[in-house]
């Protein structure tokens, strides 16, 4: 017989959790995230395993990367980061920050990261003094909730309050979406499907979600080919394409074209001809929906050529189309979490640009980008004119924006998109988004004013230069 799942049941305990950990001072609130991180981090193996097995998606030996940042590599980063009580004293302007946690975390997880997703929402939240409730995607629920349940065992070992973590073993859409529009629900922290992210920001309570990627790696004049080709490579096939920042599609400087081939060729790549081209697109696009197709997602190049009727080697690396348009009518030019890439080749770097520009603007808002370059300006106006959180240069894309290994962006596996993306934030996602800061204003006997009720303001007479405040 299956249980009934009681909402209001969950989300009483949860708000019971708050109050607990609430009463956590920072050495506590550390120790329990200590804790955490150091359960997490030696399940890495076990969990990695577990989701290839569960969901067949990508390469667990990739999965045990993530696995590692989402453990270690975030909480070597927020491990020294003051959550509780006083945070910040400036004396000169007499404003204290004190910081408060925000109340019940409601944290949907997906099918392309699963357990590396749950131990980092996790890490957060308790490290902001929240009680989490995750709620996994349906075909990853068992490797999701066993790394739930890791991370609670431990918390409570460490003087976690109960109910600080809970999980939905399972749910509807219709209860879901109750869980996101609950009252008693602080904060929606998001991952998974553009409609799933949409419902959370439509929810009536705060939200915190992601946008797609569809993310263009121009190589320019200057680029040292080789390396851009094995680093673009290395993030393609990185667990299968599955990270969202992985790279869609490559731009590739006139001069560079046949030196690209020859190399992406002797990598492994297999480039489609224009028939095989129109086969993969069929099974690796929902033109419909216009969306990816499920059944392609994390899975090797080989099995995907093999789906589409296509012959090529098992050891085939990436399945490349070269393309001349972008947009639905030219899908494989979208954003698709495999190994395929769509590969242009741009006379000018200011054609370059444009096709850079429009990739971006097909699914990609907000999200990243990618440059092969030595040249600062070129590698500054390109960052200018792009519309992308995070812009990486010389960098495997996948890695490089999780953060933590290529670069000092803030490690995380929740990407914000900004506006672009519908965002509320181009930030990488932490734990000083699940706080709430209160500022202490103190008046300051040296400010510009020792009295001011605005009465002058209705005076038409009066000029600007008539309320200049002369400061003390």
């Amino acid at each position: 017989m299956k249980k009934v799942l009681d909402i209001d049941a969950v989300m009483d305990n949860a708000s019971q959790a708050t109050l607990n950990l609430y009463k956590l001072d920072q050495i506590q609130t550390d120790i329990v995230v200590k804790a955490v991180y150091e359960a997490g981090f030696k399940n890495r193996v076990k969990l990695a395993k577990l989701a290839h097995q569960e969901t067949g998606l990508g390469r667990w030996k990739d999965k045990v990367i993530k696995n590692i940042i989402a453990t270690q590599f975030v909480y070597e980063d927020i491990k020294n980061l003051k959550t509780v009580g006083i945070i910040s004293e400036d004396r000169i302007n007499k404003i204290t920050e004190i910081a408060q946690p925000i109340g019940t975390i409601f944290a949907i997880t997906p099918i392309t990261n699963p357990t590396s997703t749950v131990l980092f929402k996790i890490l957060i939240a308790l490290k902001s003094r929240n009680p989490i409730i995750i709620r996994p995607h349906g075909a990853a629920k068992k490797c999701s909730i066993e790394a739930a349940k890791i991370c609670y065992d431990a918390a409570i070992n460490a003087g976690a309050p109960e109910h600080c973590i809970q999980w939905i073993r399972r749910s509807s859409d219709e209860q879901t979406i109750e869980f996101m529009k609950h009252k008693k629900t602080a904060l929606v922290l998001a991952s998974g499907s553009v409609s799933l992210v949409r419902a959370a920001y439509s929810s009536g309570n705060p939200a915190i979600g992601v946008g797609p990627g569809n993310v263009p790696a121009y190589i320019g004049k200057s680029a040292n080919v080789p390396f851009a080709i094995k680093e673009i490579l290395l993030s393609k096939t990185f667990d299968n394409g599955t990270v969202c920042a992985s790279e869609q599609a490559l731009v590739v400087r006139k001069c560079h074209v046949k030196d690209s081939i020859r190399l992406l060729k002797k990598h492994k790549a297999y480039f489609l001809s224009k028939k095989e081209i129109k086969q993969l697109e069929e099974i690796a696009f929902n033109k419909t929906l216009k969306v990816m197709n499920v059944e392609v997602i994390g899975q090797p190049a080989y099995k995907i050529a093999k789906m589409a009727g296509i012959s090529v080697p098992e050891d085939t690396s990436v399945l490349i189309a070269q393309l001349d348009e972008v947009g639905v009518h030219s899908p494989l030019s979208l954003e698709i979490l495999a190994p395929i890439l769509a590969f242009y080749e741009a006379d000018t770097f200011d054609r370059g640009i444009d096709l850079c520009r429009q990739i971006n603007n097909h699914g990609g808002l907000g999200h990243t980008v990618s440059i092969f370059s030595k040249n600062e300006k070129k590698i500054e106006y390109f960052a200018s004119v792009m519309n992308a959180g995070r812009i990486l240069v010389n960098t495997p894309a996948s890695h490089g924006a999780l953060g933590g290994t290529y670069n000092s962006i803030q490690p995380s596996l929740t990407l914000g998109c900004g506006t672009g993306g519908k965002n509320i934030t181009t930030d990488n996602i932490s734990a000083k988004h699940l706080l709430n800061i209160q500022r202490i204003a103190r008046r300051d006997v040296h400010s510009c004013v020792e009295h001011f009720d605005g009465a002058d303001y209705f005076d038409e007479n009066l000029e600007a230069k008539d309320f200049e405040f002369k400061c003390g």
